[in-house]
């Protein structure tokens, strides 16, 4: 009997917030292996939040996806079969293998991991891409130094948990930014941030200036719309901004910053960038990640639904800001 494989697709674009009538789950057989390839079984699901772009048919850092093709997403599994001497069956991977129950592959960007190292669903959070981001914007565009103040937007989350603790190490001031009191306790008392900014209380600006009383020499910014604008406005001269997401504007609403002008005042540095446009140093940003969360030294927390099917119910949750931490969904 020939193998079926569950697939998510992307079944119309979103006309504002993502729906479940953007989708659709069908099953196809498995067309048989051939020389140099091979086939995983994916047992977790990335949800995160670039996907909301993949899914608009707009220019972008990469191409959209097509109307009917299966939604995209990094994954941990299993080698199940396999024609490459480089991958025998048993092996565990990380690789871009989209919602869906098995991925197949000539190892073009896929990555061997060792789970007895940290958690398989670390390397899709904390020891993953969302990992690297926060490390690569942190180091290379922020570049910290002891002493400074570092602000984070979205702060239990994948990305920003990271960066915080990260910030941490590298002796400076980290403050959060993160929506509810839950959220901002986790923050301070369990990643160990000096201080988190409760963006949901109204008193943002307020809240934000009493825990950056020496202002805010960085900042990682996720959210974009009001959250920035506050943290545009306690910013030190020759400050460094690292733009990696704009989440409050991803259904299409208006995120327009009030006080632009403070980029020139303050004479800062604002970067957007791309975290895949950087695979050169991975290998570095992994090796520090996977090693300081098996030293403990490195904390995160997950999200899991189980079943392919509630991919869209995750995604949903996660850009209303329901999740706490990396999203994940149990495939296997």
């Amino acid at each position: 009997m020939t193998p079926m494989n569950r697939r998510i697709l992307l079944a119309s674009r979103p006309q504002g917030a993502v729906a479940p009538d953007n989708f659709k789950i069908e099953q196809v057989p498995l067309a048989p292996l051939a020389e140099g390839q091979f086939r995983v079984r994916n047992h977790y699901l990335s949800v995160d939040p670039y996907m909301r772009g993949r899914m608009n048919d707009v220019k972008s850092y990469a191409e959209p996806l097509a109307l009917g093709d299966v939604m995209t997403g990094g994954t941990v599994g299993e080698v199940v079969e396999s024609k490459h001497g480089g991958f025998a069956v048993g092996d565990k991977v990380t690789g871009v293998f989209g919602w869906q129950d098995y991925g197949t592959s000539d190892g073009a960007g896929v990555r061997k991991i060792d789970d007895t190292l940290v958690p398989a669903t670390a390397y899709l959070g904390v020891a993953g891409m969302p990992g690297v981001t926060a490390w690569y914007g942190l180091n290379k565009i922020i570049a910290p130094r002891a002493g400074q103040t570092v602000v984070v937007s979205a702060a239990s989350g994948a990305v920003g948990s990271v960066v915080g603790q990260l910030a941490k190490l590298a002796g400076c001031r980290a403050v959060g930014i993160a929506g509810g009191a839950e959220k901002c306790r986790y923050v301070v008392e369990a990643l160990g941030f000096d201080a988190c900014v409760d963006y949901k209380a109204g008193n943002l600006y307020r809240d934000l200036k009493a825990a950056t009383p020496n202002g805010v020499d960085g900042y990682f910014e996720n959210v974009g719309g009001e959250v920035f604008d506050a943290t545009l406005a306690r910013m030190n001269p020759f400050g460094r901004i690292a733009l990696c997401g704009m989440i409050a504007g991803y259904d299409g609403q208006p995120v327009p910053l009030k006080q632009p002008s403070i980029i020139l005042t303050m004479r800062l540095l604002v970067q957007g960038f791309i975290v895949t446009e950087h695979l050169a140093l991975w290998p570095e940003a992994l090796g520090t990640l996977v090693a300081l969360v098996a030293q403990k030294k490195l904390r995160y927390r997950e999200s899991i639904v189980e079943g392919l099917e509630r991919a869209p119910e995750a995604l949903m949750g996660l850009l209303q800001g329901k999740n706490f931490g990396k999203q994940i969904v149990k495939i296997a």
